[in-house]
Protein backbone atom coordinates (compact mmCIF):
# COMPACT_ATOMS: atom_id res chain seq x y z
CA UNK A 1 0.00 0.00 0.00
CA UNK A 2 1.55 3.24 -1.10
CA UNK A 3 1.46 6.34 0.98
CA UNK A 4 0.87 9.80 -0.35
CA UNK A 5 3.38 12.34 0.79
CA UNK A 6 1.90 15.77 1.27
CA UNK A 7 4.14 18.62 0.22
CA UNK A 8 4.55 21.49 2.67
CA UNK A 9 2.54 24.59 1.95
CA UNK A 10 4.63 27.72 1.70
CA UNK A 11 2.73 30.73 2.86
CA UNK A 12 3.03 33.86 0.77
CA UNK A 13 1.53 37.31 0.62
CA UNK A 14 -2.23 37.33 0.06
CA UNK A 15 -1.95 39.53 -3.03
CA UNK A 16 0.06 36.92 -4.91
CA UNK A 17 3.32 38.84 -4.88
CA UNK A 18 6.61 37.14 -4.16
CA UNK A 19 8.24 37.17 -0.73
CA UNK A 20 11.30 39.40 -0.46
CA UNK A 21 13.70 36.45 -0.25
CA UNK A 22 12.31 34.75 -3.38
CA UNK A 23 13.38 36.32 -6.71
CA UNK A 24 10.46 37.02 -9.03
CA UNK A 25 10.19 35.10 -12.31
CA UNK A 26 11.43 36.86 -15.47
CA UNK A 27 9.02 39.05 -17.40
CA UNK A 28 8.75 36.48 -20.18
CA UNK A 29 6.97 34.24 -17.64
CA UNK A 30 4.74 37.00 -16.28
CA UNK A 31 1.46 36.02 -17.93
CA UNK A 32 -0.50 39.18 -17.15
CA UNK A 33 2.29 41.51 -18.26
CA UNK A 34 2.70 39.62 -21.53
CA UNK A 35 -1.03 39.87 -22.21
CA UNK A 36 -0.97 43.62 -21.58
CA UNK A 37 2.24 44.16 -23.55
CA UNK A 38 1.21 42.14 -26.62
CA UNK A 39 -2.27 43.64 -26.75
CA UNK A 40 -0.90 47.16 -26.47
CA UNK A 41 1.70 46.38 -29.14
CA UNK A 42 -1.00 45.29 -31.58
CA UNK A 43 -3.16 48.34 -30.82
CA UNK A 44 -0.22 50.72 -31.17
CA UNK A 45 0.86 49.21 -34.49
CA UNK A 46 -2.69 49.57 -35.78
CA UNK A 47 -2.76 53.20 -34.67
CA UNK A 48 0.49 53.90 -36.55
CA UNK A 49 -0.89 52.23 -39.67
CA UNK A 50 -4.07 54.32 -39.58
CA UNK A 51 -2.11 57.53 -38.99
CA UNK A 52 -0.07 56.87 -42.13
CA UNK A 53 -3.10 56.05 -44.28
CA UNK A 54 -5.36 58.95 -43.21
CA UNK A 55 -3.83 61.46 -45.68
CA UNK A 56 -3.76 58.80 -48.40
CA UNK A 57 -7.47 58.15 -47.93
CA UNK A 58 -8.31 61.85 -48.04
CA UNK A 59 -6.36 62.37 -51.24
CA UNK A 60 -8.10 59.33 -52.71
CA UNK A 61 -11.53 60.69 -51.75
CA UNK A 62 -11.17 64.40 -52.44
CA UNK A 63 -7.75 65.16 -53.89
CA UNK A 64 -7.66 68.19 -51.58
CA UNK A 65 -4.67 69.16 -49.45
CA UNK A 66 -6.94 71.24 -47.22
CA UNK A 67 -9.12 68.21 -46.49
CA UNK A 68 -6.02 66.16 -45.67
CA UNK A 69 -4.90 68.88 -43.27
CA UNK A 70 -8.34 68.85 -41.63
CA UNK A 71 -8.13 65.13 -40.93
CA UNK A 72 -4.59 65.51 -39.63
CA UNK A 73 -5.74 68.33 -37.36
CA UNK A 74 -8.58 66.17 -36.02
CA UNK A 75 -6.12 63.39 -35.22
CA UNK A 76 -3.73 65.74 -33.36
CA UNK A 77 -6.29 67.94 -31.59
CA UNK A 78 -6.90 65.46 -28.71
CA UNK A 79 -3.25 65.87 -27.70
CA UNK A 80 -4.15 69.40 -26.61
CA UNK A 81 -7.71 69.16 -25.31
CA UNK A 82 -8.05 65.56 -24.07
CA UNK A 83 -4.80 64.97 -22.15
CA UNK A 84 -5.72 66.62 -18.84
CA UNK A 85 -9.35 65.38 -18.64
CA UNK A 86 -8.12 61.90 -19.56
CA UNK A 87 -5.63 61.91 -16.70
CA UNK A 88 -8.32 62.94 -14.20
CA UNK A 89 -10.75 60.26 -15.38
CA UNK A 90 -8.11 57.52 -15.55
CA UNK A 91 -7.40 58.02 -11.84
CA UNK A 92 -11.12 57.67 -11.08
CA UNK A 93 -12.23 54.76 -13.26
CA UNK A 94 -11.26 51.09 -13.30
CA UNK A 95 -8.20 50.88 -15.54
CA UNK A 96 -8.89 47.43 -16.95
CA UNK A 97 -12.41 48.20 -18.09
CA UNK A 98 -11.42 51.66 -19.30
CA UNK A 99 -8.69 50.17 -21.52
CA UNK A 100 -11.12 47.53 -22.73
CA UNK A 101 -13.65 50.21 -23.64
CA UNK A 102 -10.95 52.22 -25.44
CA UNK A 103 -10.00 49.24 -27.58
CA UNK A 104 -13.64 48.49 -28.32
CA UNK A 105 -14.46 52.08 -29.23
CA UNK A 106 -11.43 52.38 -31.51
CA UNK A 107 -12.34 49.10 -33.21
CA UNK A 108 -15.87 50.37 -33.86
CA UNK A 109 -14.64 53.72 -35.18
CA UNK A 110 -12.10 52.23 -37.60
CA UNK A 111 -14.36 49.32 -38.50
CA UNK A 112 -17.07 51.76 -39.58
CA UNK A 113 -14.55 53.51 -41.85
CA UNK A 114 -13.51 50.17 -43.36
CA UNK A 115 -17.13 49.23 -44.09
CA UNK A 116 -17.85 52.63 -45.60
CA UNK A 117 -14.81 52.33 -47.85
CA UNK A 118 -15.71 48.79 -48.91
CA UNK A 119 -19.17 49.98 -50.01
CA UNK A 120 -17.96 53.29 -51.43
CA UNK A 121 -19.94 55.38 -48.91
CA UNK A 122 -17.24 57.18 -46.94
CA UNK A 123 -17.72 60.91 -46.32
CA UNK A 124 -15.06 63.33 -45.17
CA UNK A 125 -16.89 64.22 -41.87
CA UNK A 126 -17.04 60.50 -41.07
CA UNK A 127 -13.27 60.21 -41.43
CA UNK A 128 -12.68 63.37 -39.36
CA UNK A 129 -14.80 62.05 -36.49
CA UNK A 130 -13.16 58.60 -36.64
CA UNK A 131 -9.66 60.13 -36.50
CA UNK A 132 -10.61 62.30 -33.52
CA UNK A 133 -12.25 59.40 -31.65
CA UNK A 134 -9.37 56.99 -32.20
CA UNK A 135 -6.77 59.54 -31.13
CA UNK A 136 -8.76 60.46 -28.01
CA UNK A 137 -9.23 56.83 -26.97
CA UNK A 138 -5.53 56.16 -27.57
CA UNK A 139 -4.68 58.90 -25.06
CA UNK A 140 -6.98 57.36 -22.45
CA UNK A 141 -5.44 53.94 -23.09
CA UNK A 142 -1.87 55.23 -22.82
CA UNK A 143 -2.49 56.99 -19.51
CA UNK A 144 -4.20 53.93 -18.03
CA UNK A 145 -1.54 51.49 -19.23
CA UNK A 146 1.31 53.52 -17.75
CA UNK A 147 -0.16 53.18 -14.27
CA UNK A 148 -1.20 49.57 -14.80
CA UNK A 149 2.32 48.29 -15.42
CA UNK A 150 3.51 48.98 -11.88
CA UNK A 151 0.73 46.75 -10.57
CA UNK A 152 1.71 43.79 -12.78
CA UNK A 153 5.47 43.63 -12.21
CA UNK A 154 7.58 43.81 -9.04
CA UNK A 155 9.52 47.04 -8.40
CA UNK A 156 12.82 45.38 -9.34
CA UNK A 157 11.52 44.71 -12.86
CA UNK A 158 9.74 48.01 -13.42
CA UNK A 159 12.63 49.57 -15.37
CA UNK A 160 12.85 46.60 -17.73
CA UNK A 161 9.09 46.51 -18.24
CA UNK A 162 8.86 50.20 -19.13
CA UNK A 163 11.91 49.87 -21.40
CA UNK A 164 10.13 47.11 -23.28
CA UNK A 165 7.08 49.36 -23.60
CA UNK A 166 9.21 52.15 -25.06
CA UNK A 167 10.92 49.75 -27.48
CA UNK A 168 7.48 48.51 -28.51
CA UNK A 169 6.38 52.04 -29.35
CA UNK A 170 9.56 52.79 -31.30
CA UNK A 171 9.25 49.54 -33.25
CA UNK A 172 5.61 50.29 -34.06
CA UNK A 173 6.62 53.69 -35.41
CA UNK A 174 9.37 52.10 -37.49
CA UNK A 175 7.12 49.39 -38.95
CA UNK A 176 3.90 51.38 -39.21
CA UNK A 177 4.81 53.47 -42.25
CA UNK A 178 5.95 50.69 -44.64
CA UNK A 179 3.24 48.34 -43.42
CA UNK A 180 0.51 50.97 -43.83
CA UNK A 181 1.53 51.97 -47.32
CA UNK A 182 1.89 48.33 -48.39
CA UNK A 183 -1.55 47.35 -47.11
CA UNK A 184 -3.07 50.48 -48.65
CA UNK A 185 -1.66 49.44 -52.02
CA UNK A 186 -3.61 46.18 -51.83
CA UNK A 187 -7.00 47.75 -51.07
CA UNK A 188 -8.08 51.15 -49.71
CA UNK A 189 -10.11 49.62 -46.90
CA UNK A 190 -7.49 47.16 -45.66
CA UNK A 191 -5.47 49.53 -43.42
CA UNK A 192 -8.52 50.56 -41.37
CA UNK A 193 -9.62 46.91 -41.20
CA UNK A 194 -6.15 45.98 -39.93
CA UNK A 195 -6.34 48.71 -37.29
CA UNK A 196 -9.81 47.62 -36.15
CA UNK A 197 -8.65 44.00 -35.81
CA UNK A 198 -5.53 45.06 -33.89
CA UNK A 199 -7.70 46.88 -31.34
CA UNK A 200 -9.90 43.80 -31.00
CA UNK A 201 -6.77 41.73 -30.33
CA UNK A 202 -5.78 44.12 -27.57
CA UNK A 203 -9.29 43.96 -26.12
CA UNK A 204 -9.19 40.15 -25.93
CA UNK A 205 -5.83 40.23 -24.16
CA UNK A 206 -7.17 42.55 -21.47
CA UNK A 207 -10.08 40.23 -20.72
CA UNK A 208 -7.68 37.43 -19.68
CA UNK A 209 -5.62 39.52 -17.24
CA UNK A 210 -6.22 38.26 -13.69
CA UNK A 211 -4.52 40.85 -11.50
CA UNK A 212 -5.98 44.20 -10.62
CA UNK A 213 -4.45 47.05 -12.60
CA UNK A 214 -4.72 49.56 -9.76
CA UNK A 215 -4.58 49.68 -6.01
CA UNK A 216 -7.87 49.76 -4.09
CA UNK A 217 -8.66 53.26 -2.86
CA UNK A 218 -11.18 54.36 -0.28
CA UNK A 219 -11.70 57.67 -1.99
CA UNK A 220 -11.59 58.56 -5.68
CA UNK A 221 -11.33 62.10 -7.09
CA UNK A 222 -14.63 63.64 -8.15
CA UNK A 223 -15.28 66.18 -10.84
CA UNK A 224 -12.89 67.24 -13.59
CA UNK A 225 -11.43 70.65 -12.80
CA UNK A 226 -10.49 69.83 -9.22
CA UNK A 227 -8.46 66.69 -10.08
CA UNK A 228 -6.82 68.50 -13.00
CA UNK A 229 -5.71 71.29 -10.67
CA UNK A 230 -4.37 68.68 -8.24
CA UNK A 231 -2.36 67.06 -11.02
CA UNK A 232 -0.92 70.37 -12.18
CA UNK A 233 -0.05 71.36 -8.61
CA UNK A 234 1.50 67.99 -7.83
CA UNK A 235 3.82 68.10 -10.85
CA UNK A 236 4.71 71.74 -10.25
CA UNK A 237 5.72 71.09 -6.65
CA UNK A 238 8.18 68.38 -7.77
CA UNK A 239 11.34 70.43 -8.18
CA UNK A 240 13.16 67.98 -10.45
CA UNK A 241 10.12 67.11 -12.57
CA UNK A 242 9.18 70.69 -13.36
CA UNK A 243 12.76 71.50 -14.39
CA UNK A 244 13.07 68.45 -16.63
CA UNK A 245 9.66 69.30 -18.07
CA UNK A 246 11.00 72.64 -19.31
CA UNK A 247 14.08 70.95 -20.79
CA UNK A 248 11.96 68.35 -22.59
CA UNK A 249 9.61 71.00 -23.97
CA UNK A 250 12.55 73.01 -25.33
CA UNK A 251 14.29 70.04 -26.92
CA UNK A 252 11.05 68.78 -28.49
CA UNK A 253 10.53 72.21 -30.05
CA UNK A 254 14.04 72.17 -31.51
CA UNK A 255 13.78 68.65 -32.92
CA UNK A 256 10.45 69.43 -34.57
CA UNK A 257 12.27 72.27 -36.29
CA UNK A 258 15.10 69.92 -37.32
CA UNK A 259 12.59 67.54 -38.93
CA UNK A 260 11.12 70.37 -41.01
CA UNK A 261 14.59 71.62 -41.94
CA UNK A 262 15.51 68.15 -43.23
CA UNK A 263 12.44 68.06 -45.46
CA UNK A 264 13.38 71.55 -46.71
CA UNK A 265 16.95 70.41 -47.48
CA UNK A 266 15.65 67.49 -49.56
CA UNK A 267 13.82 69.90 -51.86
CA UNK A 268 16.47 72.67 -52.05
CA UNK A 269 19.84 70.98 -51.53
CA UNK A 270 21.17 68.91 -54.43
CA UNK A 271 23.59 67.05 -52.16
CA UNK A 272 20.79 65.57 -50.05
CA UNK A 273 18.60 63.23 -52.08
CA UNK A 274 15.32 61.59 -51.19
CA UNK A 275 17.17 58.31 -50.77
CA UNK A 276 19.37 59.93 -48.14
CA UNK A 277 16.27 61.28 -46.43
CA UNK A 278 14.81 57.75 -46.30
CA UNK A 279 18.08 56.49 -44.79
CA UNK A 280 17.85 59.18 -42.11
CA UNK A 281 14.27 58.21 -41.26
CA UNK A 282 15.23 54.55 -40.89
CA UNK A 283 18.24 55.52 -38.79
CA UNK A 284 16.01 57.55 -36.46
CA UNK A 285 13.70 54.59 -35.98
CA UNK A 286 16.53 52.13 -35.37
CA UNK A 287 18.19 54.52 -32.94
CA UNK A 288 14.96 54.90 -30.98
CA UNK A 289 14.61 51.14 -30.62
CA UNK A 290 18.25 50.82 -29.51
CA UNK A 291 17.81 53.61 -26.97
CA UNK A 292 14.75 51.97 -25.50
CA UNK A 293 16.46 48.56 -25.39
CA UNK A 294 19.57 49.91 -23.67
CA UNK A 295 17.69 52.22 -21.28
CA UNK A 296 17.92 49.83 -18.28
CA UNK A 297 21.67 49.48 -18.87
CA UNK A 298 22.20 53.25 -18.74
CA UNK A 299 20.06 53.45 -15.60
CA UNK A 300 22.26 50.87 -13.88
CA UNK A 301 25.47 52.62 -14.93
CA UNK A 302 24.66 56.32 -14.51
CA UNK A 303 22.79 58.52 -12.08
CA UNK A 304 19.68 60.43 -13.09
CA UNK A 305 21.47 63.78 -13.33
CA UNK A 306 24.31 62.30 -15.39
CA UNK A 307 21.88 60.89 -17.96
CA UNK A 308 20.02 64.19 -18.32
CA UNK A 309 23.08 66.44 -18.40
CA UNK A 310 25.31 64.38 -20.69
CA UNK A 311 22.45 63.49 -23.01
CA UNK A 312 21.71 67.16 -23.63
CA UNK A 313 25.42 67.95 -24.06
CA UNK A 314 25.69 65.24 -26.72
CA UNK A 315 22.70 66.69 -28.52
CA UNK A 316 24.32 70.13 -28.40
CA UNK A 317 27.43 68.72 -30.08
CA UNK A 318 25.57 66.81 -32.81
CA UNK A 319 22.86 69.25 -33.89
CA UNK A 320 25.18 71.86 -35.49
CA UNK A 321 26.84 69.09 -37.52
CA UNK A 322 23.58 68.55 -39.43
CA UNK A 323 24.11 71.92 -41.10
CA UNK A 324 27.44 70.93 -42.66
CA UNK A 325 27.39 67.13 -43.10
CA UNK A 326 25.90 65.87 -46.37
CA UNK A 327 27.07 62.27 -46.51
CA UNK A 328 24.00 60.04 -46.02
CA UNK A 329 25.90 57.49 -43.91
CA UNK A 330 27.35 60.17 -41.63
CA UNK A 331 23.95 61.84 -41.25
CA UNK A 332 22.40 58.47 -40.49
CA UNK A 333 25.00 57.86 -37.79
CA UNK A 334 24.29 61.29 -36.27
CA UNK A 335 20.56 60.62 -36.13
CA UNK A 336 21.08 57.14 -34.69
CA UNK A 337 22.95 58.65 -31.74
CA UNK A 338 20.35 61.41 -31.36
CA UNK A 339 17.52 58.87 -31.35
CA UNK A 340 19.34 56.54 -28.93
CA UNK A 341 19.47 59.40 -26.44
CA UNK A 342 15.80 60.24 -27.06
CA UNK A 343 14.74 56.63 -26.51
CA UNK A 344 16.82 56.43 -23.34
CA UNK A 345 15.31 59.68 -22.06
CA UNK A 346 11.80 58.32 -22.60
CA UNK A 347 12.59 55.14 -20.66
CA UNK A 348 14.36 56.93 -17.82
CA UNK A 349 11.69 59.61 -17.55
CA UNK A 350 8.90 57.06 -17.62
CA UNK A 351 10.49 54.94 -14.89
CA UNK A 352 11.18 57.98 -12.71
CA UNK A 353 7.61 59.25 -13.08
CA UNK A 354 6.03 55.88 -12.31
CA UNK A 355 8.28 55.23 -9.30
CA UNK A 356 7.85 58.66 -7.71
CA UNK A 357 4.12 59.11 -8.35
CA UNK A 358 1.49 57.52 -6.08
CA UNK A 359 -0.81 55.07 -7.85
CA UNK A 360 -3.80 57.36 -7.28
CA UNK A 361 -2.00 60.18 -9.19
CA UNK A 362 -0.56 58.20 -12.12
CA UNK A 363 -3.08 59.36 -14.71
CA UNK A 364 -3.00 63.04 -13.75
CA UNK A 365 0.77 63.30 -13.40
CA UNK A 366 1.33 61.48 -16.69
CA UNK A 367 -1.16 63.64 -18.57
CA UNK A 368 0.41 66.85 -17.27
CA UNK A 369 3.89 65.73 -18.29
CA UNK A 370 2.70 64.60 -21.73
CA UNK A 371 0.86 67.85 -22.37
CA UNK A 372 3.48 70.26 -21.10
CA UNK A 373 6.41 68.25 -22.43
CA UNK A 374 5.06 68.30 -25.99
CA UNK A 375 2.88 71.39 -25.88
CA UNK A 376 5.53 73.59 -27.48
CA UNK A 377 6.22 71.09 -30.26
CA UNK A 378 3.65 72.73 -32.52
CA UNK A 379 5.64 75.97 -32.39
CA UNK A 380 8.76 74.26 -33.76
CA UNK A 381 7.62 73.91 -37.39
CA UNK A 382 5.98 77.34 -37.27
CA UNK A 383 9.10 79.21 -36.15
CA UNK A 384 11.43 77.07 -38.25
CA UNK A 385 9.35 77.59 -41.39
CA UNK A 386 9.63 81.36 -41.08
CA UNK A 387 13.37 81.07 -40.46
CA UNK A 388 13.86 78.81 -43.48
CA UNK A 389 12.12 81.27 -45.80
CA UNK A 390 14.08 84.18 -44.33
CA UNK A 391 17.62 82.85 -43.90
CA UNK A 392 17.74 79.47 -45.63
CA UNK A 393 18.48 75.96 -44.41
CA UNK A 394 22.05 76.11 -43.15
CA UNK A 395 21.72 79.26 -40.98
CA UNK A 396 18.44 77.94 -39.57
CA UNK A 397 19.95 74.59 -38.57
CA UNK A 398 22.95 76.38 -37.04
CA UNK A 399 20.52 78.57 -35.10
CA UNK A 400 18.70 75.50 -33.80
CA UNK A 401 22.05 74.02 -32.82
CA UNK A 402 23.01 77.20 -30.95
CA UNK A 403 19.69 77.08 -29.08
CA UNK A 404 20.45 73.46 -28.14
CA UNK A 405 23.86 74.53 -26.80
CA UNK A 406 22.18 77.12 -24.58
CA UNK A 407 19.68 74.54 -23.36
CA UNK A 408 22.45 72.05 -22.56
CA UNK A 409 24.39 74.68 -20.60
CA UNK A 410 21.27 75.60 -18.63
CA UNK A 411 20.70 71.91 -17.87
CA UNK A 412 24.29 71.40 -16.73
CA UNK A 413 24.20 74.27 -14.22
CA UNK A 414 20.62 73.76 -13.03
CA UNK A 415 20.57 73.23 -9.23
CA UNK A 416 17.36 71.21 -9.46
CA UNK A 417 18.86 68.69 -11.88
CA UNK A 418 22.22 68.51 -10.13
CA UNK A 419 20.47 67.85 -6.80
CA UNK A 420 19.38 64.33 -7.86
CA UNK A 421 22.46 62.14 -7.31
CA UNK A 422 20.54 58.85 -7.29
CA UNK A 423 20.29 56.11 -9.84
CA UNK A 424 16.71 55.61 -10.97
CA UNK A 425 16.61 52.03 -9.70
CA UNK A 426 17.56 53.20 -6.19
CA UNK A 427 14.49 55.41 -5.89
CA UNK A 428 11.81 53.63 -3.81
CA UNK A 429 8.39 53.00 -5.27
CA UNK A 430 5.92 55.50 -3.80
CA UNK A 431 2.67 54.01 -2.54
CA UNK A 432 -0.64 55.77 -1.92
CA UNK A 433 -0.43 55.21 1.81
CA UNK A 434 3.11 56.60 2.03
CA UNK A 435 3.48 59.85 3.89
CA UNK A 436 4.85 61.66 0.86
CA UNK A 437 3.63 63.88 -1.88
CA UNK A 438 7.10 64.96 -2.91
CA UNK A 439 9.35 62.96 -5.17
CA UNK A 440 11.56 60.68 -3.03
CA UNK A 441 14.57 61.58 -5.12
CA UNK A 442 14.38 65.26 -4.21
CA UNK A 443 16.95 66.36 -1.62
CA UNK A 444 15.95 65.40 1.91
CA UNK A 445 15.27 67.93 4.60
CA UNK A 446 18.47 69.57 5.73
CA UNK A 447 19.98 69.25 2.25
CA UNK A 448 18.24 72.13 0.58
CA UNK A 449 14.62 71.03 0.97
CA UNK A 450 12.71 73.24 3.37
CA UNK A 451 9.28 71.98 2.34
CA UNK A 452 7.09 70.27 4.90
CA UNK A 453 5.06 67.11 4.49
CA UNK A 454 1.39 66.65 5.26
CA UNK A 455 -0.32 63.64 6.77
CA UNK A 456 -3.56 62.40 5.29
CA UNK A 457 -6.64 62.20 7.48
CA UNK A 458 -7.72 59.03 9.24
CA UNK A 459 -10.39 58.24 6.67
CA UNK A 460 -7.94 57.62 3.83
CA UNK A 461 -8.46 60.93 2.06
CA UNK A 462 -5.77 62.03 -0.35
CA UNK A 463 -3.17 64.12 1.46
CA UNK A 464 -2.84 67.70 0.26
CA UNK A 465 -0.01 68.62 -2.04
CA UNK A 466 3.22 69.51 -0.28
CA UNK A 467 6.04 71.55 -1.83
CA UNK A 468 9.04 69.44 -2.70
CA UNK A 469 12.63 69.94 -3.66
CA UNK A 470 13.30 73.36 -2.20
CA UNK A 471 9.66 74.48 -1.85
CA UNK A 472 9.13 77.15 0.81
CA UNK A 473 6.62 77.01 3.57
CA UNK A 474 5.44 73.42 3.26
CA UNK A 475 5.32 73.20 7.04
CA UNK A 476 3.76 76.60 7.67
CA UNK A 477 0.30 75.24 6.76
CA UNK A 478 0.50 72.70 9.55
CA UNK A 479 -0.88 73.69 12.94
CA UNK A 480 1.46 73.17 15.82
CA UNK A 481 0.07 70.76 18.37
CA UNK A 482 -0.85 72.33 21.72
CA UNK A 483 -0.35 75.92 20.60
CA UNK A 484 -3.18 78.46 20.84
CA UNK A 485 -3.97 80.78 17.91
CA UNK A 486 -2.13 84.08 17.99
CA UNK A 487 -5.24 86.22 18.56
CA UNK A 488 -6.10 84.26 21.73
CA UNK A 489 -2.60 84.74 23.12
CA UNK A 490 -2.84 88.48 22.49
CA UNK A 491 -6.23 88.74 24.20
CA UNK A 492 -4.88 86.79 27.15
CA UNK A 493 -2.07 89.33 27.55
CA UNK A 494 -4.54 92.19 27.56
Amino acid sequence: MSTVRRLPVIAGPPDGSHPPDVPPPPLRRNRDFLLLWSGAAASLLGTRVSAITYPLLVVFLTGSGTAAGLVGFAALLPNLIVQLPAGALVDRWNRKWLMTACNGGAALALGSVALALAFGRLWLPHLVVAAFVESSLTIFYKQAERGAVRNLVPPSQLSTALAQNEARGRAAGLLGQPLGTTIYGLAHWWPTTFTALSHLFGLCGLLFIRKDLQRPAQRRPKGILGPIRQGLAWVWHQRFLRTVMVVIAGSNLLFQGISLALAYLVEHDKDLTKTAFAVILVARGVGGVLGAATGPLWMRMLTMRSIVIWGNITWAVLLPLIAVVRDPVALGAIFIVISVIAGTFNVVGGVYLVRTTPDRMQGRAGSVMDLLGSGLSALGPLVTGVALDTWGARPTVLGLGAAMVCLALATAISPAIRSVPHKVGDIPLVEDEDEVDAAPSDPPAGDGDRGGRHRGDAEGASPPVAPAGGGRGGGRHRKRAGRRPRWRRLSRRR
